[in-house]
């Protein structure tokens, strides 16, 4: 044994559903299926991840909660077909929420997205979507503070979407929502939707982010922003390797 592997932290722990959840995606994966297309059967798919049914079933329960399978009662387990305004569910066909390639990516196209809405919220902004954007930005701040994490969720969710909103451009707004939905996925399936070590700070960036919209500077706003999600994915980066791929 090297000295490495004697002083290696364990692998933490995941819960069998969230890892059956993420076989789950990459079985629709590989077998390349597409939005409405049928599913193996929930016993199919325990003899198949040498687990129980029940344990399917809860997987099954996260991922429908996501967006990425449908269950039909009496007629079995289908890949999701929700399009919404962008074809959603074409972006979700093929992301895999552990795969850090992919959740670089999808940072990559969260940062052009959300710089463009910081620049466009700073000229467009009314004093109505001003007040939504401090309020959401503040609710993260309380979730954060008590430990809250749904709570803190919801804020950024709504920080984010607010300033969006706030754009007055629809093709972002849908845009935001829906890299979010994917960067939920990755909070959920490879986080266990725990609040990243990123969250103090990220309080901080979104008081940034609202002050240059307030006073109306698209370029800071801009340069916030592009902060903000560049520290983000690397707290999502560490989070996702430490869960991952520790030995």
């Amino acid at each position: 044994m090297t000295r490495n592997e004697e002083t290696a932290p364990p692998a933490p722990y995941r819960p069998g559903y969230e890892v059956v959840a993420e076989q789950i995606l990459h079985l629709i994966a590989e077998r390349e299926l597409k939005p409405g297309d049928r599913m193996p059967t929930e016993v199919e798919l325990a003899a198949r991840m040498g687990t129980s049914r029940t344990v399917v079933r809860e997987a099954v329960k996260i991922l429908s909660a996501i967006g990425r399978v449908r269950a039909h009662k009496g007629r079995g387990l289908y890949v999701s077909d929700d399009e919404g305004m962008l074809g959603a569910s074409r972006w979700g066909g093929f992301f895999l929420p552990t795969d850090l390639d992919h959740v670089y990516q999808l940072f990559e196209f969260r940062r052009v997205q959300e710089t463009a809405a910081g620049r466009l919220a700073a000229t467009n902004a009314t004093p109505v979507e001003l007040r939504a954007i401090e309020a959401a930005a503040e609710t993260c701040r309380h979730g954060h503070l008590t430990g809250q994490s749904a709570l803190f969720d919801r804020g950024d969710d709504d920080f984010h979407v607010g300033i969006a909103t706030a754009s007055h451009n629809q093709f972002l707004v849908a845009a935001v929502r829906e890299a979010r939905r994917l960067q939920r996925q990755t909070n959920i399936i490879g986080m266990s939707g725990a609040v990243g070590g990123h969250a103090s700070a990220a309080v901080d960036e979104h008081a940034a982010l609202y002050r240059a919209i307030r006073d109306g500077d698209p370029d800071e706003a801009a340069r916030a922003a592009a902060i903000h999600l560049d520290n983000t994915l690397e707290d999502y980066r560490r989070e996702i390797q430490r869960r991952l791929f520790s030995q």
